[in-house]
């Protein structure tokens, strides 16, 4: 179980962790990919909350796809990692989940549908991941 999870891990987090990397390093390829809302087609406001998202989710979310390879390699130190990156990434999701409904709701333009729609899909994908892996951290942290 716990190579398969590591597996998982790693694909669905590092997509997320590398999507913010590309998108920091290189906006236009991000928006190119899809990984990143079209400059022009946001608020200019939110276009620059999601840049600084951007770098500080590069900063941060390494952590969970470490967890995952950690895991594949049968570390125990996996679940320290996994803590802290499933915490990381549960806020991520939270976070851009919420922040994107409160916006919708005061009109201000964060992208067109089809985008949002894959947009809050790999979110409930990366915060539902990331909910089970602090569950699974949790059981695997020793007890003194």
């Amino acid at each position: 179980m716990n190579l398969i999870w590591g597996v998982i891990l790693v694909v669905i987090s590092s997509l997320g962790w590398l999507g913010q990397v590309i998108s920091l390093v290189n906006p236009a390829l991000g928006e190119k990919l899809g990984l990143t809302e079209l400059k022009a087609e946001v608020d200019p406001t939110f276009y620059a909350d999601v840049r600084g998202e951007a770098l500080w989710d590069a900063i941060i979310l390494w952590t969970l796809p470490a967890a995952g390879v950690l895991l594949i390699l049968n570390n125990p130190v996996w679940a320290y990692f996994g803590l802290i990156g499933g915490g990381m990434f549960l806020y991520f999701a939270g976070r851009g989940i919420v922040v994107r409904r409160q916006m919708q709701r005061r009109g201000i333009r964060i992208g067109p549908p089809e985008s949002l729609k894959v947009i809050y899909t790999f979110l409930a994908l990366w915060g539902l991941t990331a909910a089970v892996t602090v569950v699974m951290a949790v059981a695997a942290v020793p007890l003194a």
